[in-house]
């Protein structure tokens, strides 16, 4: 695909933090209005990654473009979402002050404030103070936050951790919904099994990417149905080389 058509290009990306490379040389583009993985355990860079595609990560080396601009760009800042691992929202305020703060700072209304609750399945909390939920519901009222403003590209780390299984697939359902609207979203987990729900699949292990390819591809590439065997052969595949 041509660079400027993805909504993310990466070619031979580093970033060093001290004496440590974290990230060797990764490349790849990811198509807009797709849903890709980034999938591997943890300490393996998925989060200094998905800090670089937002402009937040130093030391950052290689070409890393974003929408057709390079990552961190002010021209970004309302197209692109992020949602970290540790909740982004004010423990003191309710869940629906936090919302309605930050669609203020969009220049949104409250309707849209309330649709990103319904989206996350939050309206029965809107409430409640963030301090008394739980680590999963504190999780949902940031991925609302991150929903505000339909940006084009969501990158969302770990945003299912800690969550029910039904929830986990509502919200998966809700990440193809977007992605059918038109929004690109890079999905990371250390859950293997996730990377079925994903049109496409980033492999990392300590700092490499290992494969870009889709679910069904790995799984014929090292001959199993089974997820996490399939990362664990292509990880003795490439120790093998």
């Amino acid at each position: 695909m041509e660079h400027a058509l993805a909504a993310v290009h990466a070619e031979r990306v580093r970033i060093v933090r001290g004496s440590v490379e974290v990230l060797r040389d990764v490349s790849f583009e990811l198509a807009r209005g797709s849903v890709t993985g980034l999938l591997g355990p943890s300490g393996c860079g998925k989060s200094t990654l998905m800090r670089a595609l937002v402009g937040v990560q130093l030391n950052v080396s290689g070409t890393l473009s974003v929408l057709g601009l390079r990552a961190g760009s002010a021209e970004l800042r309302h197209r692109v979402a992020y949602l970290t691992q540790a909740p982004s929202v004010y423990a003191d305020l309710t869940v629906r002050e936090n919302l309605a703060y930050f669609a203020s700072i969009l220049g949104l209304r409250a309707e849209d404030a309330q649709l990103a609750l319904r989206r996350v399945a939050l309206t029965a909390l809107e409430g409640q103070l963030v301090r008394r939920l739980s680590g999963g519901e504190k999780a949902r009222v940031s991925l609302a936050s991150a929903l505000l403003g339909d940006p084009e590209l969501l990158v969302l780390d770990e945003p299912t951790v800690g969550l029910d299984p039904l929830l986990r697939r509502e919200l998966w359902d809700l990440f193809g919904e977007l992605a059918a609207a038109g929004a690109t979203l890079l999905v990371s987990s250390h859950v293997m099994d996730e990377a079925r729900r994903c049109e496409q699949v980033l492999l990392l292990r300590e700092g490499e990417l290992l494969a870009h390819t889709t679910p069904a591809g790995l799984m014929a590439d090292t001959g199993t149905a089974d997820l996490d065997e399939a990362f664990l052969r292509l990880v003795a595949a490439g120790a093998r080389r």
